[in-house]
């Protein structure tokens, strides 16, 4: 029983830190919408993967695809208000804190 144990803290262990290593944004920022950027950070701080994250958002009843949200997030398309809204709810934020700090440039 206790090398049961102790082999599931391994693998918690061993996801925990491969969650850490999220892939790094390889082209520009566009202007289709002012919260990717910051759906993206806080998206990454909590250390969801684009993929668990649009699972989420479709179970909320937001169809997304992984083309679509990138592209979000990318800011080269728009966010509709009903893709705004689930965001805020999965990231557990108000709606106001997606258009925080839009306006920088980083």
């Amino acid at each position: 029983m206790s090398s049961d144990f102790g082999y599931i803290i391994s693998i918690t262990e061993l996801y925990s830190q491969a969650v850490i290593f999220l892939k790094t944004r390889k082209q520009a920022y566009g202007t289709a919408n002012i919260i990717g950027k910051t759906v993206e950070r806080l998206r990454k701080e909590r250390g969801i993967s684009q993929k668990d994250f649009i699972s989420k958002m479709q179970v909320m009843g937001c169809d997304m695809n992984p083309t679509s949200y990138s592209k979000l997030e990318g800011q080269v398309r728009i966010a509709t208000d009903k893709e705004i809204y689930v965001i805020a709810k999965i990231l557990n934020v108000p709606l106001e804190e997606l258009f925080q700090n839009s306006n920088e440039d980083d």
